[in-house]
């Protein structure tokens, strides 16, 4: 791997990582309890959020200049490995043998679908 495609992969993982984080951002929000139905959407984390989810779309599109097609999706299968840590530590969520094989299954399916 060269230089510029490790570069362009960092890139594409940072924005999977952002992914997550905006991902934990929404969940946040959506445990609370809102006046109305408007404020649900309308509130500085669910916007914040949002705005994420752009800005690692442009990320993603930087990336795919510089890294085989190939490639990409098995660096976006980190992000069920992030939200599975996200989900542990920041939501007290309990990883059960069912859920890790499951992650395990998805990430060895894009793995040997990429070869």
């Amino acid at each position: 791997m060269n230089n510029s495609v490790f570069l362009y992969s960092l890139l594409l993982l940072f924005g999977v990582f952002i992914s997550a984080i905006s991902q934990v951002l929404l969940k946040k929000a959506a445990m609370k309890q809102y006046a109305s139905p408007l404020q649900e959407y309308l509130n500085p984390q669910v916007i914040f959020a949002y705005v994420l989810f752009v800005g690692t779309t442009f990320l993603s599109i930087l990336a795919y200049r510089g890294i085989p097609l190939n490639l990409g999706p098995v660096l976006e299968t980190t992000s069920y490995i992030y939200v599975t840590i996200f989900g542990v530590v920041i939501f007290h969520e309990k990883v059960t043998r069912q859920k890790m094989l499951a992650l395990i299954l998805i990430i060895l399916g894009v793995l040997v679908y990429s070869i």
